[in-house]
């Protein structure tokens, strides 16, 4: 187990959890957002999540309100859309800071370890065509970037939030990390 594993992040119910929590499964974590253009993409997640469960797949949504105010309600209310409008069964965190100068520890310690993110390219040159200041590598860039952390608690892959769930370079790294 990695110094990772051992950072605690308060989840959608309050209470604390730890990667090590999940330890011997895969987690992909990814930031989302109730509010977003990539919103549907709760859907894929959650279809990924339930047809990998078994071979030991987590999806673990960490809400933010960091790109636009795009996720501003409650964690409640989060519960509520996430299991409402796409039917999620997938373990949510609070909402979480995950940019800046303030962004939680394990967000902190993912970007160090994987600075940058796989399948970046036309989301960025799209916000930014709207006008839209984007943080700059390593930062997060927006809502749904996600890591792909391995059973051992390892940090294995990042990707872009345009890289969805059936995408083939990401259910490839998946695949990888469940076979190790």
């Amino acid at each position: 187990m990695s110094e990772l594993t051992e950072i605690t992040l308060t989840m959608n119910d309050g209470q604390a959890a730890r990667l090590a929590d999940w330890q011997g499964k895969a987690v992909l974590l990814v930031n989302v957002a109730s509010a977003c253009g990539l919103t549907p993409q709760y859907q894929g997640l959650e279809a990924l999540y339930r047809a990998r469960k078994a071979q030991g797949l987590v999806v673990l949504g960490v809400p933010a309100n960091d790109f636009l105010g795009q996720e501003p309600g409650t964690d409640a209310e989060i519960r509520d859309f996430c299991t409402t409008r796409y039917d999620v069964t997938f373990p949510l965190a609070a909402k979480t800071v995950v940019s800046g100068a303030d962004k939680h520890p394990l967000y902190a310690a993912l970007i160090g370890a994987l600075p940058a993110a796989e399948g970046e390219g036309p989301w960025r040159a799209r916000l930014q065509g709207h006008g839209l200041a984007v943080n700059p590598a390593p930062e997060l860039q927006w809502n749904f970037e996600k890591f792909l952390i391995g059973r051992d608690g390892t940090p294995l892959a990042r990707f872009a939030p345009d890289v969805a769930a059936d995408d083939p370079r990401l259910v490839a790294a998946i695949d990888r990390a469940l076979a190790g």
